[in-house]
């Protein structure tokens, strides 16, 4: 073929940086791997008559200006808000109800003087969070670049000097310390630090005491649905829904994309990436080669060999993964009817945490690394059939269940012990709401291997690597691969493994396309 740039890896970042690159005059093509793009992002029938989500399986870091740009909800995409974020049964037959204006009423219930600190917490979040999205929007430096990376190091660490004292303070402790230490300075009361403390831990295989677990808390306030700050949301249709449309608006641009594509290899003249070679034998060539999979599998297994340092190679096998995660969809043939709050309502249109407390965190942490897996689990549930009635037969149910902690690297696989942890899951689901067990139809059950196999997401990492201060910005992937731009002249980086991370946001698709369009 005939083509400018090509893609590998159909997931939204590759699809964002398709859409992009095409509509600044480049001729894309997108290799696939899979039956059906989006990644991680996808919709598919787990149970006869039953879809969900399969991986990612909430929206909210999707940035809005990707959202416009592509004209998603031209091509489809509708998102409907949670009417509540979060909520948490407690272990004393209470609850925390999260979300809106009645959070802070919510948190008087248990403690008046944390009703009164959570707005000075959510304003000095959001003063440091301002400034990291204008980071997440805008390609780092590259340590030892040229003058342009002098100019970005000066550009950016200017927006960081002009914050006020008290923000600049804020945001080293959210870099380097740990949630509970940050929590524990605003908060007393064990539900609400559970319930913001939570996100400190998603994908991130560690303990809410680990340092610098604080900085995912400011996905409080991050994220955006329908233009409103700090919301989460769900796409009708499912996650699927969101590529789905990417993918319509990419063919809309001029991008080709072919699934049942793997592609074997990177192909190399010298020190220059100029095609690729798929797992049939057949070679596509192309100046302009992108990188949406994990930068572990990149350049240990799809790049010559032969062209990389080998202290880079060796550096690279070091690189940190693993998030800890098992996701399980679940086919009800009725709603959970939790202890706390025993009759449907909006409360099952949340995030719905089962962990009460950072303690349980921490133990679910340390219970994993002892064991393999937490003999007690921390569950989020989600259940997006009351909000988008094309996921299951009337009067039924799908449920998402994101749980930690989960050891990627358990000793003879999770083939060996992939039912249990299903069981002790089902297990901590029950005895919150007792009669789940019962209202189960089948499930799906991806353990850390099932994600590597299936999503090529290395570990099981959802991020495509842990999201601390030694792999972000300038060091994501690592220090010297700043900028989107891989060893190799022609290659280059645009999954959640380049600045500025995970999720589902598109930054690193859009920011890695602006930047090839510039000749950097």
């Amino acid at each position: 073929m005939d083509v400018d740039a090509i893609v590998i890896g159909g997931g939204h970042n590759g699809l964002v940086c398709a859409w992009y690159l095409a509509r600044g005059g480049k001729r894309v093509l997108v290799l696939e791997r899979r039956g059906v793009v989006g990644g991680a992002a996808v919709t598919e029938e787990f149970v006869p008559g039953f879809r969900n989500s399969t991986a990612s399986y909430t929206l909210g870091l999707l940035d809005p200006r990707i959202i416009a740009d592509m004209n998603l909800h031209a091509h489809g995409l509708s998102i409907v808000e949670r009417p509540y974020a979060n909520f948490l049964p407690t272990d004393d037959g209470r609850y925390l109800l999260m979300g809106g204006d009645q959070s802070r009423a919510a948190i008087a219930r248990f403690s008046e003087g944390d009703a009164a600190a959570l707005p000075d917490y959510e304003r000095r979040l959001d003063a440091v969070a301002r400034v990291l999205r204008m980071l997440a929007d805008r390609a780092p430096p590259d340590v030892g670049g040229g003058p342009g990376d002098v100019a970005r190091a000066i550009n950016q660490a200017w927006r960081l000097l002009r914050l006020p004292i008290e923000a600049k303070r804020d945001a080293l402790d959210l870099f380097t310390r740990s949630a509970r230490e940050v929590l524990d300075g605003f908060f007393e009361s064990d539900p609400i630090k559970a319930v913001l403390g939570f996100d400190a831990v998603v994908g991130n295989y560690a303990s809410p005491d680990t340092p610098g677990s604080a900085y995912v808390l400011l996905h409080h306030v991050f994220g955006e649905v329908n233009g409103k700050a700090g919301q989460w949301g769900h796409a009708i249709g499912g996650m699927g829904a969101v590529t789905q449309a990417m993918a319509r608006a990419c063919e809309g641009a001029g991008v080709t994309i072919r699934t049942d594509a793997p592609v074997a290899r990177v192909l190399a003249t010298g020190k220059r990436a100029d095609g690729v070679e798929l797992a049939d034998g057949s070679r596509i060539g192309a100046r302009i080669i992108v990188s949406n999979v994990h930068p572990k599998a990149l350049l240990l297994y799809m790049v010559p060999p032969d062209t990389l340092d080998a202290g880079l190679r060796a550096r690279m096998a070091r690189h940190a993964n693993g998030s800890g995660t098992f996701r399980i969809n679940v086919a009800l043939s009725a709603l959970p009817r939790f202890a706390v709050l025993s009759e449907p309502g909006d409360h099952l249109k949340s995030g719905i945490i089962l962990a009460p407390s950072l303690d349980y965190m921490d133990r679910a942490f340390t219970d994993a690394r002892a064991h393999g897996w937490s003999r007690r689990p921390i569950v989020e549930m989600l259940i997006p059939s009351l909000v988008d009635d094309s996921l299951a037969p009337p009067g039924q149910h799908v449920a998402s269940l994101f749980c930690q902690h989960f050891d990627p690297a358990i000793t003879g696989g999770w083939d060996m012990h992939r039912d249990a942890a299903v069981a002790t899951i089902f297990d901590t689901v029950e005895a919150a709401a007792p009669g789940f067990r019962q209202s189960v139809i089948g499930h799906l059950a991806l353990a850390p291997d099932d994600l590597e196999a299936r999503f090529g997401l290395v570990g099981g990492d959802i991020f495509h690597g842990r999201m601390s201060l030694d792999q972000l910005w300038s060091a994501r992937p690592m220090l010297g691969m700043a900028g989107y731009r891989m060893p190799l002249a022609g290659l280059w980086l645009c999954g959640s493994g380049a600045h500025p991370g995970g999720g589902v946001s598109g930054r690193p698709g859009r920011n890695a396309a602006r930047t090839i369009l510039r000749g950097r």
